[in-house]
């Protein structure tokens, strides 16, 4: 625990970090892959580049100073971070090296306001925060390696199946390369996946949604293809080139975006490729829950996935509802069940959906703020809304 000097000075730096923190983590992102290149193997260089990855380090970084003397207020997001480390295998012996180039990018951009009593203070309270990190990924590791199919690190997997679900996602089935049983994991996580990528400077690590449901001998990736986008350099790569045979390395599955236990109705709701960990969820729900609700927006029959997997699923305790905002003229939506145009809160009441119900969903940036907004209209309690981001956290407004 960081001295009671400490826990004052780093407090007291939080309104300097709030106005420079994207700029501390600029300078510190550039320190870090000048002396260590290697580490761009891990990261999503395409976040680095817009500068979303910088942003959210620059919040953490903000909100640690903030609530250092209460770091319970931190713990969903201690988790989030623990739980993608995890995924990516990263070591104990990185921690010093982030420190180091933290301080060095602090002193660099606060100038003669780092002093050394400033730097110090930074120094222990970022040794604590590395503690705890070590700490809570040491036991996963631990934990995953106990369990069936569980290991530590990276291994090799085979793809045994390549299935086209829609005119832009792609499914592909793995398996173990040396044979033994695929790792057990819970609905709703992620796996990190590790790529070397022809014409590249270094390997591409990117964490795709598990989209089927843990009780298989395959784990499966529904992987989006993002044509025309020059970000999309992984899931374009994956599409054309990855096929029956190939060998992915793969890390162990990770993510806290899972279900709760509840006697509550749940309803789910995926946009795009946000569908794949509600999928794996909703998988899961319908073995044993009695009020299930998924609802899947897409622009259209084209674009859906999984039409066949999420109607098979339905029966008496569970509803699958469809919203097209773009139809095609082929494409025909039931009167009581399916909708035409965006998801709002009209839907929503016509289905009886009870604001007491759990709510989980993924999807692009714009659906999610617009359910946020739903379900504030519907007076949701905020411990009831369930969602995740594909990549770096960003602010729904």
């Amino acid at each position: 625990m960081a001295s009671k000097k400490t826990i004052e000075i780093v407090k007291s730096t939080a309104p300097v970090l709030q106005d420079h923190g994207e700029a501390i983590t600029k300078v510190f992102y550039g320190l870090l892959f000048d002396k260590h290149p290697e580490l761009k193997d891990v990261f999503n260089m395409v976040h680095q580049k817009k500068g979303t990855q910088q942003k959210a380090l620059a919040n953490a970084i903000f909100q640690y100073a903030v609530h250092i003397e209460k770091l319970e207020m931190l713990g969903d997001a201690v988790e989030t971070i623990a739980q993608k480390h995890a995924s990516l295998a990263i070591p104990k012996e990185a921690y010093p090296i982030v420190g180091e180039n933290l301080l060095l990018a602090i002193k660099e951009v606060l100038g003669d306001a780092a002093t050394p009593e400033v730097i110090d203070a930074w120094a222990e309270a970022y040794g604590d925060l590395a503690v705890i990190f070590v700490s809570r990924e040491e036991e996963l590791y631990s934990t995953r390696e106990k369990e069936q199919g569980g290991f530590r690190g990276v291994k090799e997997f085979v793809v045994t199946k390549k299935v086209i679900e829609s005119n832009n996602i792609t499914s592909f089935y793995l398996k173990r390369k040396d044979g033994t049983v695929v790792p057990n994991f819970i609905a709703g996580q992620y796996i990190a996946v590790t790529l070397e990528i022809p014409g590249t400077t270094h390997k591409h690590t990117r964490n795709y949604s598990l989209s089927d449901s843990n009780d298989k001998d395959y784990l499966r990736l529904s992987v989006k293809k993002e044509a025309g986008n020059p970000d999309g350099i992984v899931s374009n790569y994956i599409h054309s080139s990855i096929d029956v045979d190939a060998v992915l390395s793969i890390g162990m599955p990770s993510g806290e975006f899972v279900m709760r236990k509840t006697e509550n109705p749940i309803v789910f709701m995926g946009g795009g490729i946000g569908i794949t960990p509600v999928l794996s969820m909703y998988k899961e729900a319908v073995k044993s829950h009695n009020n299930v609700t998924f609802i899947q927006c897409a622009l259209n029959s084209g674009t859906q996935a999984f039409d066949d997997e999420l109607s098979e699923l339905t029966n008496d305790k569970s509803k699958f509802v469809k919203v097209f905002s773009s139809p095609l003229s082929t494409d025909i939506l039931g009167e009581n069940h399916d909708y035409q145009g965006f998801l709002n809160t009209e839907i929503l009441r016509k289905l009886n959906i009870s604001n007491n119900s759990e709510f989980y969903f993924c999807g692009p940036a714009p659906f999610m703020a617009n359910v946020l907004k739903i379900l504030d209209n519907l007076n949701v309690k905020k411990e009831n809304i369930n969602y995740e981001f594909f990549g770096p956290a960003k602010e729904l407004v």
